[in-house]
Formats: C-alpha cells, sequence, structure tokens
C-alpha cells in the first residue's frame, strides 16, 4: 500500500515539473500555451504564477429554457396565491386584534382595574402601553396590505373578469 502511494506521489511530481516547465502567454481574456498563436497575437508570456482557467459553462437550448420558464411561471402562481391567503388571513387576525384592543382602549378612557383603584400611574401606564399596540397594530396591518398590493392579482378575480 505504501509502495502505490509512493509511486502516486511520484507521478503527481513529475506531472508538476512537467507543467511548471511549459510557458504559459496572456492574449486579453485568454491564455495559451501554443507559441505560435501567442506569437501571432502579441500575447504577454506570465512567469513566476500558476494559472488556473475555467472554462465558461454553455447556457441550455431556448426550447428547454422557455419549458422550464412555464413551469417556473406556473409554480410562480401557486406561490403567490398561497401568499395572497396568508396574508389575507393575517389581515384579518390583524382587524380581529385591532377591534379588540380599541374596545379596551374606550376612546381613552378604558375602565380602572381593582388593582389601579388607588395608583394612578399604573392605570396611565395601561392606557400608554394599549395606545401603543394600537399604533404598532396598525403598523402591522398597513405593512400586511402593502405586502398584498404587491402579489399580482389573484387567479380567482383574473377568471372571473376573463369570463365576461
Amino acid at each position: 500500500m505504501k509502495f502505490v502511494f509512493f509511486l502516486f506521489c511520484m507521478a503527481c511530481g513529475l506531472v508538476s515539473a512537467q507543467a511548471a516547465d511549459e510557458r504559459i502567454y496572456r492574449c486579453g481574456n485568454e491564455y495559451t500555451n501554443n507559441v505560435s498563436d501567442a506569437q501571432a497575437k502579441t500575447c504577454k508570456l506570465i512567469s513566476g504564477a500558476n494559472v488556473t482557467v475555467i472554462q465558461a459553462v454553455k447556457a441550455p437550448p431556448a426550447k428547454a429554457a422557455a419549458s422550464a420558464q412555464r413551469t417556473d411561471s406556473a409554480d410562480q402562481r401557486s406561490k403567490d396565491s398561497d401568499a395572497r391567503l396568508i396574508l389575507e388571513s393575517e389581515v384579518k387576525k390583524a382587524d380581529a386584534k385591532r377591534a379588540e384592543l380599541l374596545k379596551e382602549y374606550n376612546e381613552g378612557a378604558p375602565e380602572r382595574l381593582a388593582t389601579e383603584a388607588r395608583n394612578n400611574q399604573k392605570y396611565q401606564d395601561r392606557v400608554d402601553a394599549l395606545k401603543a399596540a394600537i399604533a404598532r397594530n396598525d403598523s402591522d396591518i398597513a405593512g400586511i396590505k402593502r405586502e398584498l398590493s404587491r402579489l399580482p392579482p389573484s387567479t380567482g378575480a383574473t377568471t372571473a373578469s376573463s369570463g365576461k
């Protein structure tokens, strides 16, 4: 086993020594080790540096790309529809929470709790917290509605309008 490893290391050493002896020329963005091509194109010799060249991957044929795009389009419509349903559900929850907060806030004069009967500061802190919660909730609703407006119209509305 050690002997096989030794032979492998020797072979690698010979290959790298041979590669080190080759001259590499740079011709703009291209590299070559062919001396006649380098002289014809007036390329510059690169010395003292290792060069790694990675070849570009060709794009798939247009027909395959169009097919993938159609599939992606259907997937995207499905994802948009799911996102719309989730966001609409979130708006309903936030609206219900807002109604609950407004009812408790009672236009800035919520009912005092038993623990707040003699402690006006505790009452005022709760009123301020309710006011802040309502503002946060309104901001959440506005954000969700902005997200909904960014989505394309639901497929149900599109079908209904095109069915005329």
